[in-house]
């Protein structure tokens, strides 16, 4: 496929495209090729009290909006999202690196969350509450708490700001999202479709710059009543304390370190092919990835072989180029961390079973990595890898994999596979996940909570339970005449 033109991104404040107000503007590198593809404007101070008095007067606005018009609007922003899918997707490509299937997939999936979070603004109820005194009415009211600031990563550049922008929409908040530099054009492009089907100006805002100095900014200004993040548990700690000490909602959906159990009566071939596609999709830079395989020792042997063999056939490759099912990561950082952290599960006695190398000299290319035998004290299976890299290990007893899969602080995701309900059923009572899939890959659909447990963070962002952070419940009781 022919890559297009890749665009200038700028913010949008107060309803207008614009520049820094200093003119400064960061690089935008393609991952497959190391090449500066474009520019992204860089928020100062000045531009982001801008956007902050936009978000003010937005919620103003927005709050006083009728649900049934907020919903309507909503949808329109799915309507062009899908009519702009393949060029979006084609830029999403550009500056992550995903394969443009991935790409398109995640800009039409961003679509149906939009609807959904759309026909929810609908059903944001409060409640009449039986009075004692029948001179009384009491009644609880949901209302919205005010702009938010969004935060969100680069390794789904469309999927973490949709979320998090709906959920504040439906619930009649205005949002100012601080997208990643990395990956700045794809989010712009969401945010066009909000703003180009009528969303007021001030409603949505969107900022780029440093992330240091944005977050320390607008967490702690009095405009913004409520945070929102995605990206790792450090960063996410250090906002959540921020946003603690100035009494700040947060939703924080944070890293993960993903198990995979096994159970001897699994089918092996279902396992392997829902699994294996879940470990390298996105070149395995996931947050709810599998990576700490945890598979029974009477079928680990024919498991191996069978993800050895699956794994040999993604094509690793430019994600624009024809038949691509693995694309570069997204910096050479992450190249010396799958590096170091495949030669340290080598040391420590795991072996090698596939890949475990860079490939090429140019690009950002590592081949997908297979490592059995992975001893509990390697890194991978302690720190999460966050790339195409799957460790196996083998267990006897389902108490054995409970405990390795409850050993480590995180807990956003898990899988497992097995025939017996009575496995299933334990394994959805004991693992300490928010998330659980059973006989399948993960399926984030928007009617569904999103998020975790643990050092993986708090609050949703799917399901009716992502609006709750984004609502306050006020209690009226009154006396009539």
């Amino acid at each position: 496929m022919t890559a297009r033109a890749y665009p200038p991104t700028q913010l949008l404040i107060d309803g207008q495209w614009c520049d820094a107000a200093d003119g400064r503007s960061l690089a935008v590198v393609n991952p497959a090729s190391g090449a500066e593809i474009g520019r992204v404007a860089h928020a100062g101070i000045a531009d982001l009290d801008r956007a902050l008095a936009a978000a003010n007067k937005g919620f103003a606005l927005w709050r006083n909006t009728p649900a049934i018009e907020r919903a309507k609007l909503m949808r329109g922003a799915a309507v062009l999202l899908r009519e702009r899918a393949g060029a979006i997707a084609t830029m999403m490509s550009q500056e992550q690196g995903k394969p443009i299937g991935e790409a398109q997939t995640e800009t039409l999936s961003a679509a149906d969350i939009i609807e959904w979070f759309a026909d929810e603004s609908r059903r944001i109820y409060g409640r009449i509450v039986p009075p004692r005194n029948m001179a009384v009415q009491q009644m609880v009211l949901k209302e919205p708490v005010g702009p938010v600031a969004a935060f969100t990563p680069w390794n789904f550049p469309i999927n973490q700001v949709v979320r998090k922008v709906c959920a504040a929409l439906c619930s009649g908040c205005s949002i100012i999202v601080k997208a990643p530099e990395e990956t700045p054009a794809s989010p712009a492009a969401l945010m066009k479709a909000f703003a180009d089907a009528g969303v007021p100006a001030g409603a949505i805002g969107l900022v780029y710059g440093n992330p240091t100095e944005i977050s320390a900014y607008l967490i702690a200004h009095p405009v913004i009543r409520k945070i929102t993040f995605t990206g790792s548990t450090p960063v996410g700690k250090r906002l959540a304390a921020l946003a603690g000490q100035h009494m700040k909602r947060a939703t924080m959906e944070l890293g993960g370190h993903a198990p995979v159990i096994v159970s001897e009566d699994a089918d092996i071939a279902q396992a392997v092919k829902a699994a294996g596609a879940a470990k390298f999709r996105n070149a395995g830079q996931v947050c709810i990835a599998p990576t700490r395989f945890l598979v029974h020792n009477g079928i680990r042997a024919d498991f191996e072989r069978a993800l050895v063999a699956q794994t040999q056939k993604l094509k690793v490759g430019e994600g624009l180029a024809e038949g691509t099912t693995m694309g570069p990561l997204a910096n050479p950082r992450r190249l010396a961390a799958m590096q170091q952290i495949t030669d340290d599960a080598v040391k420590r006695g795991a072996k090698l079973a596939l890949g475990g190398e860079r490939i090429g000299a140019s690009g950002n290319y590592f081949a997908p990595t297979v490592l059995t035998d992975v001893p509990l004290d390697a890194m991978v299976f302690n720190q999460e890898p966050f790339g195409p890299l799957a460790a196996i290990r083998g267990f006897d007893t389902l108490d054995e994999a409970i405990r390795e899969s409850n050993r480590l602080p995180f807990g956003l995701a898990g899988y497992a596979y097995t025939q017996s309900l009575a496995t299933a059923h334990a394994l959805s009572q004991r693992l300490e996940v928010g998330m659980l899939w059973v006989n399948q890959p993960a399926l984030a659909l928007p009617e569904m909570p999103f998020g975790g447990v643990k050092d993986s963070g708090y609050g949703s962002e799917g399901g009716p339970e992502a609006l709750e952070a984004y609502l306050v419940t006020k209690s009226v009781s009154i006396l009539m005449g």
